[in-house]
């Protein structure tokens, strides 16, 4: 589900705590779907990503003991590295109380673990989203506790939805599947543009054409499949000709030994990784 952050109001100040990629992706989501700039605080200690966020009209400090001292947000949203998290914690503790919902992008940080820090009436909702996220075209799957109120709720769907579709889960642990589905799943199509173009350098093809085939191809089919109603299954029977040299290489990829047993292996190699950090 995609939500434009127009469609809500969002019922108070915004608090970006860290603007590095996700976080500047998803600032700039929110300012092209209306989001009012002087809404907007962060909080980015690194001065050139400061400098971007400054240059857009949006207040920017070092921390958060320089925010204002009767800033009440609305969403406090948390997209520091997991490894930051403990430093960042006893920060936000002033916005608890205040009505705030904690809304964070950090992977392996858990429900629990912001309960701890928070106190176990704080709303907060974790949610997991993926690098594509930059050019709007993310999948943001969350998951809220039970303090989170409806309003909440969507307000932050909406929030993420700026950046691309959203989804919801209501049992925590499906988010290790997701963040090895979709978190990690940008990184396996990149994988896949490398060994196609190397592919064809094997069977002949210069190195610079074969890459250019191998990008453009793949980004062709995501937008196809992007755009289409149509299972990937139809798709992927709609390229394949019967008796012709697509179906050959399909022989190989969906083998026993194929392509389909080494994904599910590599989904539960992240999946139990997601668990380790998360414990």
């Amino acid at each position: 589900m995609t939500m434009d952050a127009r469609s809500l109001d969002v019922g108070g100040p915004l608090l970006l705590i860290g603007c590095g990629k996700m976080g500047g992706a998803l600032l700039s989501g929110w300012l092209a779907s209306g989001v009012a700039a002087d809404t907007v605080t962060v909080v980015e200690p690194y001065a050139p990503a400061a400098a971007e966020v400054a240059a857009k009209g949006v207040a920017v400090c070092d921390a958060l003991d320089q925010t204002p001292a009767d800033l009440a947000p609305a969403v406090v949203l948390l997209a520091v590295k997991p490894q930051m998290m403990d430093a960042v914690m006893p920060g936000c503790a002033r916005f608890a109380g205040a009505g705030s919902v904690f809304l964070s992008i950090a992977a392996g940080k858990t429900l629990g673990y912001f309960e701890r820090h928070l106190g176990g009436q704080a709303a907060i909702v974790r949610a997991m989203p993926n690098t594509p996220a930059a050019v709007g075209r993310g999948m943001t799957v969350l998951v809220a506790n039970a303090p989170v109120s409806p309003a909440q709720r969507d307000l932050c769907g909406a929030l993420l939805g700026a950046a691309g579709e959203t989804d919801w889960v209501e049992d925590e642990a499906l988010l290790d599947a997701v963040t090895a589905v979709s978190g990690g799943g940008p990184a396996y199509v990149f994988l896949l543009i490398e060994v196609l173009a190397q592919a064809g350098i094997d069977a002949g093809l210069p190195e610079a054409l074969a890459m250019r085939l191998a990008r453009v191809t793949v980004a062709g089919a995501g937008e196809l499949v992007y755009r289409s109603t149509e299972p990937a299954s139809v798709l992927r029977q709609n390229v394949t000709s019967p008796g012709g040299t697509t179906l050959e290489a399909l022989k190989v990829l969906m083998a026993e030994d194929g392509l389909q047993p080494l994904m599910t292996r590599a989904i539960a190699a992240a999946t139990r990784r997601s668990r380790e950090l998360a414990s």
